[in-house]
């Protein structure tokens, strides 16, 4: 369905190709559209794009990843991926996908100091964030998001050798950290 104007005429889109607009600061990725009525007129419209946003459970030999739908509303488990890997497999996923930021979790005791993880999340932040500058990365609180994780694959019925496999489970850890994000950001 196309766009009606002010005086009620509907129009027809041109054969003009859309024309993609990428905000620097706030990331959203705009498509360009240009309309043209029966007669001369034209009428050029900006129509924001979704993009997705990335979660890592982050491990020494193992990273969880999980990411949006375009619309940021549900968050599905991507993938597993070698720890030493992933700052390319990012760096690969961003150039393919829109993406408007990155959540990390930030492991924390129950006394809410850092746990002795953040020591290996540090320098991979600093490096994430010195590859890719105009990347918003951001800190979720990951506490027990690994028993709701494992929680959640006992309530999925799934087999004993399946409960065992730990990529499965920081897949779901990134799940957890992306929904928790999700949710913070709604209200």
């Amino acid at each position: 369905m196309f766009p009606v104007s002010p005086n009620g005429i509907r129009w027809s889109e041109s054969f003009i190709p859309p024309f993609f607009v990428a905000c620097r600061r706030c990331r959203v990725l705009y498509i360009f559209k240009v309309y043209i009525d029966e007669g001369t007129e034209l009428i050029c419209t900006f129509v924001p794009i979704m993009s997705r946003i990335i979660a890592i459970d982050y491990g020494k030999k193992r990273t969880g990843i999980a990411v949006t739908d375009p619309l940021q509303i549900i968050a599905n488990g991507l993938t597993t991926v070698p720890t030493h890997q992933l700052v390319d497999f990012l760096l690969d996923y961003v150039r393919r996908e829109p993406v408007e930021r990155i959540v990390v979790g930030h492991p924390k005791q129950m006394n809410n100091e850092d746990s002795e993880n953040m020591k290996n999340i540090v320098p991979f932040l600093n490096r994430l964030r010195k590859l890719l500058p105009d990347m918003p990365v951001e800190l979720v609180d990951e506490r027990f998001t690994s028993v709701l994780a494992h929680q959640a694959i006992l309530a999925g019925g799934l087999k004993k050798k399946d409960r065992q496999n730990k990529a499965l489970v920081d897949e779901i850890s990134a799940t957890i950290i992306l929904q928790s994000y999700l949710e913070s950001k709604k209200y």
